[in-house]
């Protein structure tokens, strides 16, 4: 892509606030107050690049925590090449700290942030990212606005371990809770586990959907080559923080925005890196609201016709071995792109935040050393046919089964009959929420064996509201004690990007509008056909027509569940604010004047 010359002056969006020379009296009273903690009117007035830096981190968000040192170095880098950076604060988001669940909060910062961008002089944006949901929505309000953004993500935590054993954030807990209720530990070995997990600062270090997204946001081309997985306490962090505060004012210079790199095959390149590092499940609804956004059509089944038989390539924690600190050093999202790219399973072509293309970007990198460890190649995977699958029937219109979450004792107990091979049936039993669920779970009444199948309903966007990360059930503790660590599982909410449990989630529409897991009861005989890609309750048409449908919804406890469960969609649709994703390159028009 031609770079702009700076010698050709481009008039600039935040001009039309602090060099508006029609109307100097409203020019005045937006330039004086900017003034008044040192800015200076040859700053502010004279044409520079105005940097927003979308700051996400504070003491209520420990994994973006670091992201207020790290916007010094934006700053500087913002500077060096002839900037104004203007740092504002984000809603906090933060998965193990918001309840009912920080869902709810990523349309709320989406919406926070695009009013942010649209109404304030800002001619570029720097997104910090870092826990979960921060990249969504920022990536959401980016698309909407359209101005020149970039992504620098805060990266993950330093390896995590106990007694010498490779401890994962998250994924630990999972595996202290079967430990647990096996009576394996206790309650202070479990919380030393799960401490072990967080050494330093960052977020997961395990291939949850903090990493994922970040990795995405690379494949997607938001971010310079081989941001997303530096370890948050590497120096190179602070110096990719420089790199993208240098880059995003050259951005502007070339008017390089969000619609020219978020494309339809950009959004086909991250399903693909997705299924080859184990992505968390979350990265499905958040990557088609993204696009929505984005004005390009993604859908669960372009999840599978895109990704099912792309090859799981990377051996991290929850599907694998290792962590974030390991990834980075096998070579990161650019070695996981370049081997795609050597099989054709990537589209080298597409534009990125460096102005090129992800091939012209590798080809500039001279020094990737691959752990075949740790980054696999594609003719000795570690998976085959490792992405999510779409799964339809009468409990769902839609849902989703991340493949590579299959283990080995899961595919023998209810995978492997010669003659009904990737399909099993199974008894239903049924909770109205984690609060039922964890109350009766080990009730004998429930007749709970390794033939049943656990359903949990209640928990998705307008249910829970905002559906939560409580799919991840695990059976009663006497048969756990037995050995039998994993049930077959289905939900309409969603299950931690650090678990690996091969769970069918997002089930929409939900069972609080109207979906078919509202007609399910206990006994009910559940089959599931990984071939055919369905699910269905096998009960008489005529009796299941004429069920009621039973679901729980909790009152709202504020006004913003209110208008949240208003406007919300489904997790099938990402999720997304009802009528938002209409709004896309609101740059162009201006706002009106505030005096």
């Amino acid at each position: 892509m031609p770079v702009v010359s700076r010698e050709k002056k481009r008039v600039l969006r935040s001009e039309a606030w602090f060099n508006d020379t029609t109307d100097p009296g409203a020019t005045a009273i937006y330039l004086e107050r900017y003034l008044n903690f040192g800015l200076t009117h040859k700053e502010l007035g004279t044409g520079r690049p105005i940097i927003g830096i979308a700051q996400s981190g504070s003491d209520l968000s420990p994994c973006n925590r670091h992201h207020i040192d790290l916007a010094v170095r934006v700053k500087e880098g913002i500077r060096d090449n002839g900037g104004v950076p203007l740092e504002f604060p984000l809603h906090p988001i933060q998965e193990t700290g918001k309840r009912p669940t920080a869902a709810l909060d990523r349309n709320l910062a989406y919406l926070s942030m695009v009013e942010i961008l649209q109404g304030y002089p800002i001619d570029g944006v720097v997104l910090m990212t870092g826990c979960d949901k921060t990249t969504p929505s920022q990536l959401m309000a980016a698309s909407t606005v359209g101005i020149p953004s970039i992504v620098l993500s805060g990266g993950p935590m330093l390896d995590g371990h106990y007694q010498g054993a490779c401890v994962g954030s998250g994924t630990i807990n999972w595996i202290a809770r079967e430990k647990y209720a096996a009576g394996e530990i206790g309650v202070s070995d479990f919380i030393a586990l799960a401490a072990s997990s967080a050494p330093s600062i960052g977020h997961c270090n395990t291939m949850g959907t903090a990493l994922s997204m970040n990795c995405i946001a690379e494949a997607l081309g938001m971010s310079l080559p081989g941001c997303a997985s530096i370890p948050a306490a590497y120096r190179e962090r602070p110096q990719m923080a420089y790199a993208t505060g240098y880059r995003i004012v050259d951005m502007i210079c070339e008017d390089l925005t969000p619609s020219m790199i978020l494309t339809d095959e950009a959004f086909k390149n991250a399903i693909r890196l997705a299924t080859a590092i184990g992505a968390s499940s979350n990265c499905v609804p958040h990557l088609i609201a993204i696009a929505r956004h984005a004005g390009v059509a993604l859908s669960e089944s372009d999840w599978d016709r895109h990704g099912a038989n792309i090859p799981l390539l990377v051996n991290c924690q929850p599907v694998g071995k290792y962590l974030g600190e390991a990834f980075h050093k096998a070579g990161g999202v650019p070695a996981v792109i370049m081997e795609l790219i050597s099989g054709g399973l990537m589209n080298p072509s597409c534009l990125t935040v460096t102005g090129q293309s992800h091939s012209e970007n590798l080809n500039k990198i001279s020094n990737i050393y691959v752990n075949r460890d740790v980054i696999s190649t594609l003719s000795r995977p570690v998976k085959e046919n490792a992405g999510f699958i779409k799964l339809k029937g009468n409990l769902f219109e839609s849902a989703i089964m991340k493949v590579s979450a299959i283990d080995d004792e899961f595919r023998k107990r209810y995978l492997s009959n010669a003659e009904d091979p990737d399909a099993f049936t199974g008894r239903a039993v049924v909770f109205e929420g984690p609060e039922d669920y964890h109350k009766r779970i080990n009730d004998p009444d429930l007749q709970v064996d390794e033939h049943s199948i656990l359903v949990i309903r209640g928990c998705g966007p307008l249910g829970y509201p905002g559906s939560a990360e409580v799919v991840n059930m695990l059976p009663p503790d006497r048969l756990i004690k037995a050995g039998i660590r994993n049930l077959p599982c289905i939900g309409d909410g969603r299950q931690s990007g650090t678990s690996g449990a091969p769970s069918i989630l997002h089930a929409s529409p939900e069972a609080a509008a109207g979906g078919g897991l509202a007609k399910l009861r206990t006994g009910d005989t559940i089959r599931v056909d990984l071939k055919l890609r369905t699910v269905n309750a096998k009960v008489d048409v005529s009796t299941w027509a004429a069920r009621e449908s039973v679901y729980f919804i909790p009152e709202d406890q504020t006004p913003w569940q209110e208008i949240y469960r208003g406007l919300v969609e489904q997790l099938s649709d990402g999720g997304t604010v009802r009528g938002a994703t209409k709004y896309r390159d609101t740059k162009r028009s201006v706002p009106r004047h505030s005096h």
